[in-house]
């Protein structure tokens, strides 16, 4: 919280959430610890004097436990020349980069105060709130900041292991056909296709044909043997009949 500013209760509201919302971007790399309200929960020191408290304090991971970097959110009343004189300039002065996060409204303001005042800010976003989340975005890195990202991000991907590469599978050519050579030194000419198999119902049409014929004839021959007595007699009697009248 600024000691020379008293902010209003609704944008100290708005100020606080973005502090809780910058500690969830920077965990991921860094431990970071905040300072919302009147909460002293780290502080750094500047030239031996008095400990600061920033909105952020930003602590490498590994055991040493260094000091990684400050941050400090401004509100639209509080981007002025005092907070700039007191706070940005005393945080700017350490080893370790300063971030300075403003309303999108107050961006030129910022960086017009950062370059009069020769104020070394390492990065200086704008935040925007976009319904019920806010938005970040850079608008000023310095140049220092820009070599330092492009080490760590070439240091990253250096350190990335590579996936392997798998050996392309080499393609079999494709056969050529066979041809049987004639006893002349003539190549033959391909074997003609072998007639198509007839379908089953055509089978069975042509199995039953003969079964059929070999039916009728049995049938002919009860027909003959089912004439009564009285025909086959009168059958006889014709023959002699005939020789009768030739006599």
């Amino acid at each position: 919280m600024s000691p020379i500013l008293v902010r209003p209760v609704r944008e100290q509201l708005e100020h606080d959430r973005v502090i809780r919302l910058l500690q969830a971007k920077y965990k991921k790399k860094f431990e970071a610890v905040i300072n919302p309200g009147h909460e002293q929960n780290a502080s750094v020191l500047v030239g031996g004097t008095s400990p600061w408290f920033p909105d952020l304090v930003l602590f490498t991971m590994d055991k040493g436990r260094k000091l990684a970097g400050t941050v400090e959110v401004e509100t639209a009343e509080s981007v002025n020349n005092l907070e700039a004189m007191s706070q940005w300039k005393t945080f700017a002065q350490q080893k370790a980069p300063f971030h300075l996060y403003v309303p999108a409204s107050s961006i030129d303001t910022a960086k017009r105060m950062a370059v009069e005042m020769e104020i070394p800010v390492a990065e200086i976003w704008a935040y925007s709130p976009l319904g019920d989340q806010i938005r970040f975005t850079m608008v000023h890195r310095s140049a220092a900041a820009e070599a330092k990202a492009r080490a760590a991000a070439a240091a990253e991907a250096k350190a990335r292991p590579e996936a392997p590469v798998k050996p392309a599978v080499p393609v079999k050519p494709a056969a050529p056909a066979a041809r049987a050579a004639a006893p002349n030194g003539r190549s033959r000419p391909p074997a003609a296709a072998a007639p198509a198999a007839r379908p089953a119902a055509t089978r069975r049409v042509a199995a039953a044909a003969p079964a059929a014929k070999a039916r009728r004839k049995p049938a002919t021959a009860a027909r003959g043997a089912a004439k009564p007595p009285a025909a086959r007699r009168a059958t006889a009697k014709k023959p002699a009949a005939r020789v009768q009248k030739r006599k």
